[in-house]
């Protein structure tokens, strides 16, 4: 099979195209052929070496079509996306013609969105979900601040948010971007100078819940622009791996406001937090309806990969990219 691997540490030019042996599902996988997958800062990590040693295929997510499933959990020719399960990580990932995925990890989709469309949910929605409904336990009607809001995990926290009938506040730090954030359902944009809770006691705003994709840098500042009683869930670190130094609950942690964290990388898919309990076909009928809008905001091909890192690395897509895989390759 072709597969693109990660031939060194370093920029989207390491990315290499090869021929690879086709893996072979053990019981309790599934072997998928890839029709598409999404990109994710993860698989720039992973690049870069920030992550230490990983998987020499990338990719984190896929759509395809089940080409064998040893234990029988899928029928062969089954339309599925497949999300995390270790790929990139501990075994090799979604860049390539076939990949194989723990079962758990394997949902069967009921849609009739083209391929890309379907690769452009699965790691994102499926994280937003869980933070938003999981984590932060949102309910209707409350104020939700997305914070990072214009990356593909942040505008589908925004999407899903308005969906559900909270009213939600979005950041960026750069002001062109405050039309995209307003034409997906935010109230309101505030620019992030890092000092977020000062704009939020200066505008009289009472946050519920912050849902936070900064990270480190940012963790005080969120603690203190929620309400008392409130929750803030972190879920990644745009704004780098620097752990907070001298955090201290006793100063740093407002009495009765909730902190969590969560890492999707690690436990989608296992039994504490199985995918069955994402409404996925669900999110691909609102997609279909126009209710959400998750469509890729670009399509590269399965040759163009050092491109799409590029792009990805230098902030240009202001969305989810896919890459499609040319099966006559």
């Amino acid at each position: 099979m072709q597969a693109i691997v990660i031939s060194a540490h370093g920029g989207p030019e390491v990315l290499t195209r090869t021929e690879l042996p086709d893996p072979v599902p053990a019981a309790g996988e599934v072997l998928i052929r890839v029709k598409a997958f999404g990109l994710n800062h993860a698989e720039a990590y992973m690049r870069s070496g920030a992550w230490g040693k990983v998987a020499a295929v990338p990719g984190i997510e896929c759509a395809g079509v089940v080409e064998a499933a040893p234990s029988g959990e899928l029928p062969v020719g089954t339309r599925v996306v497949a999300i995390l399960g270790g790929m990139g990580r501990t075994r090799n990932g979604s860049y390539a013609e076939l990949v194989t995925v723990p079962a758990t990890n394997v949902v069967a989709v009921h849609s009739a969105l083209d391929w890309a469309e379907l690769a452009a949910v699965p790691e994102v929605y499926a994280t937003a979900w869980s933070g938003l409904f999981g984590n932060l336990d949102l309910r209707p009607g409350e104020t939700l601040l997305v914070r990072g809001a214009t990356s593909s995990l942040g505008q589908a926290a925004v999407d899903l948010a308005v969906d559900h009938g909270a009213t939600v506040l979005a950041t960026t730090r750069n002001p062109a971007h405050v039309p995209l954030l307003k034409a997906l359902g935010a109230s309101d944009v505030l620019i992030d100078d890092g000092a977020l809770a000062s704009q939020v006691r200066e505008r009289e705003i009472s946050v519920d819940a912050v849902f936070d994709i900064v990270g480190n840098s940012v963790l005080r500042d969120s603690l203190a622009l929620v309400r008392p009683r409130g929750r803030v869930c972190q879920l990644g670190f745009l704004g780098g791996f620097e752990p907070v130094p001298d955090f201290a609950p006793l100063t740093d942690l407002p009495s009765g406001v909730l902190l969590s964290f969560f890492g999707s990388a690690f436990v989608l898919g296992t039994p504490a937090f199985p995918l069955t309990d994402v409404p996925l076909d669900e999110i691909y009928a609102k997609i279909a309806a126009g209710t959400l809008r998750a469509r890729p905001t670009r399509v590269y091909r399965f040759d163009q990969i050092v491109e799409a890192h590029r792009a990805m690395d230098a902030g240009e897509a202001l969305g989810k990219m896919v890459v499609t895989v040319d099966q006559s390759c």
